[in-house]
């Protein structure tokens, strides 16, 4: 039988701080999952803004001014951020589907690439709107 010795070692790796150092490819995937629920968030939001415009002006006015407002350019700009980020997350998945990147270097880069690639397609989303 194996040598168990359940004793000298955490119980868990999931107990942050001095048993478990967060990595990148552990962050990442967090970060893939509350992205993917952030928008959701996000899509009923634009669902209650579409409900908004269908139902009445008044309605409408007080939807966009939220929208329109600081704080709503500000939420949708975390939800292009989110938005990125996802997707990025999904590609670097199908790239491991196809058995790519498997090895942990290349995960980290990939995950620091999701968090840049994510960050600078936001603003490149940002100025495009300003644009147009």
């Amino acid at each position: 039988m194996a040598d168990v010795n359940r004793g000298n070692r955490p119980l868990s790796p999931f107990m942050l701080g001095k048993y478990y150092r967060p990595q990148m490819t552990s962050i990442s995937s967090i970060m893939v999952r509350i992205t993917g629920i952030a928008s959701l968030g996000t899509v009923f939001l634009a669902v209650c803004w579409l409900l908004a415009a269908a139902s009445s002006p008044s309605v409408f006015a007080a939807f966009n001014s939220v929208f329109s407002s600081i704080f709503g350019e500000i939420l949708m700009l975390a939800a292009a951020w989110a938005l990125w980020y996802h997707l990025l997350g999904r590609l670097r998945h199908v790239v491991w589907d196809f058995g790519y990147c498997l090895d942990v270097p290349t995960s980290e880069k990939m995950g620091w690439g999701m968090f840049i690639g994510a960050t600078v397609l936001t603003v490149l989303t940002a100025i495009l709107f300003l644009i147009f």
